[in-house]
């Protein structure tokens, strides 16, 4: 195995990396932009410097095996640097594709998957235009730079394009038309360089005010979708010739399976594996990206993850049998993840 792995970003998805790094014996050194991240905890070695600070990037990729990332929205100019020293995995290619909502959801129509009706939007006179075509309720959303609902504005009716449009300041957008869902599933599936494949099975998500609630396993689904939905994501990792984790989330309809959405890393849906698998997502990721076997990703447990968001930190009374996973936050803000719970019990399906 490679001795170290460098992390981009230091939030809890690095430092649940690192946890799962150190078990297998490996260093992790985190590059961060802000002082005493959740990762620096646990992490052998923090750089604490701007993705646009070039010496900094160059003395972080020579100090490294190998560079993966623990979000999405990395500077194009930082990685051309990171490259030229060591190997970035997931490749640029996915992470290009996902940093752009637009370009995302071409990709997945262009190797023949499902995904909500859509528009560009550059002006306003494009959204009033696509409100007329797809209609309401829908969803404007910025093209780059969003998560947990930020960047997000839900239109109800087309006389609200002025304010939605206002909302997101002019940024590039998509509109997104409203699928009508009888729940939301995530299959986070992982492949190696040999192109091996090994998925976990699919989580149903709750979501509260755009952000992830809870993950319970299995999922509401019959056997023929539980299959389907993981070879749709077997047919993603393949098509972007992907190295790592991904998380990939879908709308389960009356006509099937419907992308919402890709992400190139770990993914918080999938952090019921850490105590319902005996490998879980976090050893999985640094096993692939290491260029090494895959483990078994099967569960030996039902499972129920919840995320603990602000206050409710302070109110774990409230849950029983549970497996705590802090993330070493020190300041406590409402819609802030301060860290999740794992509640298992026997298999059942």
């Amino acid at each position: 195995m490679a001795k170290t792995i460098g992390i981009l970003g230091g939030g809890q998805l690095g430092r649940m990396l690192s946890m799962a790094a150190a078990r297998l014996g490996v260093k992790t050194h985190i590059f961060e932009p802000l002082p005493n991240p959740p990762a620096g905890d646990v992490a052998s070695k923090v750089t604490t410097a701007d993705y646009s600070d070039e010496d900094a990037l160059k003395a972080f990729a020579m100090s490294v095996d190998v560079v993966t990332y623990e979000f999405e929205n990395i500077p194009t100019e930082a990685l051309d640097i990171i490259e030229s020293f060591c190997p970035v995995y997931p490749g640029r290619n996915a992470l290009e594709t996902s940093q752009d909502r637009l370009a995302e959801k071409r990709f997945l129509e262009g190797i023949g998957l499902s995904v909500a009706p859509y528009a560009q939007i550059d002006s306003l006179k494009d959204l009033e235009g696509a409100l007329e075509e797809i209609g309401v309720p829908a969803i404007l959303k910025t093209r780059r730079f969003g998560y947990d609902g930020k960047g997000q504005f839900k239109i109800v009716a087309k006389n609200q394009a002025v304010e939605a449009f206002d909302s997101i300041k002019g940024a590039p957008a998509v509109l997104e038309g409203f699928v009508r869902f009888e729940r939301e599933i995530s299959i986070i599936a992982a492949r190696n360089k040999n192109g091996e494949i090994s998925s976990f099975d699919p989580g149903e998500n709750i979501h509260l005010d755009g952000t992830l609630h809870s993950t319970t396993v299995p999922a509401s689904l019959s056997h023929a979708l539980q299959t389907d939905a993981v070879l749709l994501a077997a047919r993603v990792l393949n098509a972007l010739d992907y190295i790592g984790v991904m998380g990939v989330e879908l709308f389960v309809t009356q006509n099937g399976l419907t992308v919402n959405e890709i992400a190139p890393r770990v993914h918080n849906s999938g952090h019921w594996t850490q105590n319902a698998c005996l490998i879980d997502q976090f050893e999985q990721h640094i096993r692939a990206v290491l260029g090494e076997p895959l483990g078994d990703g099967q569960r030996h447990s039902d499972s129920v993850m919840t995320n603990l968001i602000g206050e409710d930190v302070n109110h774990l009374e409230k849950f029983n049998n549970y497996a705590l996973h802090l993330y070493g936050k020190a300041d406590i803000k409402a819609g802030r993840k301060m860290g999740h719970i794992n509640q298992i019990s026997p298999k059942s399906t």
